[in-house]
């Protein structure tokens, strides 16, 4: 029995299914989840000391590539001085100026701890500044776990959502309207029918929870016409986009401006860093000014926060992103090279450092064609791969992401891989 065999069953004994969330169950694609040890780089070994070549980096915040020695060194420094104080820092200044420099749409943010935090108060904030109760958003985009976003579409065109997970009231999803991912014709008309209601528009304008799908220009710039339209607020959660796929999130790619933003990982360095921040004239809604209730005891976390704005001035070096993109776009082009060369439904897709593997013929644009593709091959892929030290997101409906630390030798040695493990699969 391996170590990561003991350390699960040692795990299921104190915690719900072994693990801190679920998707490190390994539920969908089956097995032992690896317990990892350490980390370095675009590497990590797990409890049986084997390395994997590592496409998660913490579903996101390792874009320079794990324990980069400057992030270290800060943290260290910070926690040298206090791990924490329930009273401001300079450094939550440092951070908010930064996120406001290179985020143009953001005039004002609030720090808090995690994504979850983030997309919660901005639905509230929203909720709060416009005295309208309903909001709109998208099937198959995860925005965490408060009640009123665990909701799947209902049985209708304009049918209000139902919950997705027990627990969560139905009074607490019935202002939640679902809409299909891309889909203009939907959103024109259930602004047509609800518009005085709608208080917000909450999207991944880069969707990294139903596998990697882009939004289409016309289908932001619809969005972004209809909030204006009716005095919505429109909220891009660009927890996992955000300076993912560029420095200035995906807003900056599409050009289009949010009323609110929600940001979590890559500003936490690795550490539980998340914000939400748009229109002053929205966030004075806010307490202590406002009437909207938003606290946390650790929001800002000194050594947090060091970690965050570490990363956020690393990743403003000239050519950062153009090279990420580049090595990311490297690996999805040998992943589609590889899937023509076997004649497999099988093809990638990327943005910035993000990238989506897919058992389809093409790229999904929505939850519906992401639900059809072969996912119960993406399982015997998977465990290909990690058995060969390739560690890639262990559900066929996450994304996958890369660090400034892959370098060609490791994207080259992951499609080498790869072409023995669709041969197998072949077979």
């Amino acid at each position: 029995m391996s170590n990561n065999d003991t350390l699960f069953q040692r795990a299921q004994l104190s915690t719900p299914g072994g693990v801190n969330s679920p998707v490190r169950a390994f539920r969908s694609v089956g097995g032992t989840p690896r317990f990892i040890q350490r980390a370095e780089g675009a590497h990590f070994w797990d409890a049986d000391d084997k390395k994997y070549i590592d496409y998660i980096g913490s579903w996101g915040p390792a874009i320079l590539g794990h324990a980069h020695p400057e992030v270290i060194q800060a943290v260290q420094e910070a926690a040298a001085r206090g791990l924490s104080f329930g009273a401001p820092t300079e450094g939550e200044i440092l951070m908010a100026e930064e996120i406001c420099k290179l985020v143009p749409s953001i005039e004002q943010v609030r720090l808090v701890s995690s994504g979850t935090e983030a997309t919660m108060s901005a639905l509230r904030l929203a909720r709060g500044a416009t005295k309208r109760d309903k909001i709109i958003k998208f099937e198959g985009c995860y925005h965490g776990h408060a009640d009123s976003l665990l909701v799947k579409a209902g049985s209708g065109l304009l049918t209000f959502g139902n919950p997705t997970s027990a627990g969560v009231p139905e009074d607490f999803t019935k202002h939640t309207l679902v809409l299909d991912y891309n889909n203009c014709e939907q959103l024109e008309a259930a602004f047509k029918e609800f518009g005085d209601q709608i208080a917000c528009v909450i999207v991944e304008p880069v969707a990294g929870n139903m596998n990697l799908i882009k939004a289409t220009p016309s289908f932001l710039e619809t969005m972004r016409r209809l909030c204006d339209d009716f005095g919505s607020i429109l909220i891009f959660d660009e927890v996992m986009c955000g300076f993912r796929v560029a420095l200035g999130g995906a807003q900056s790619i599409y050009n289009i401006t949010p009323d609110l933003t929600a940001l979590g990982k890559v500003i936490g360095g690795g550490l539980p860093v998340a914000a939400f921040g748009g229109k002053a004239s929205i966030m004075k809604h806010l307490a202590p000014l406002g009437g909207v209730y938003q606290a946390g005891t650790l929001s800002g976390n000194p050594v947090a926060v060091a970690a965050g704005l570490t990363t956020l001035k690393l990743i403003q070096a000239p050519d950062f992103y153009s090279h990420l993109s580049a090595q990311t776009k490297r690996l999805a082009d040998g992943f589609n090279a590889i899937g023509q060369k076997h004649g497999l439904d099988f093809c990638a897709d990327s943005i910035g450092g993000m990238f989506g593997i897919y058992f389809n013929s093409k790229v999904p644009t929505s939850y519906a064609e992401m639900m059809n593709s072969k996912n119960s091959a993406f399982n015997q892929f998977f465990h290909l791969m990690l058995d060969q030290g390739v560690y890639l997101a262990p559900s066929a409906f996450e994304a996958g992401f890369v660090s400034i630390a892959h370098n060609n030798d490791i994207i080259d040695d992951t499609l080498r891989l790869t072409d023995e493990a669709l041969s197998e699969l072949k077979k």
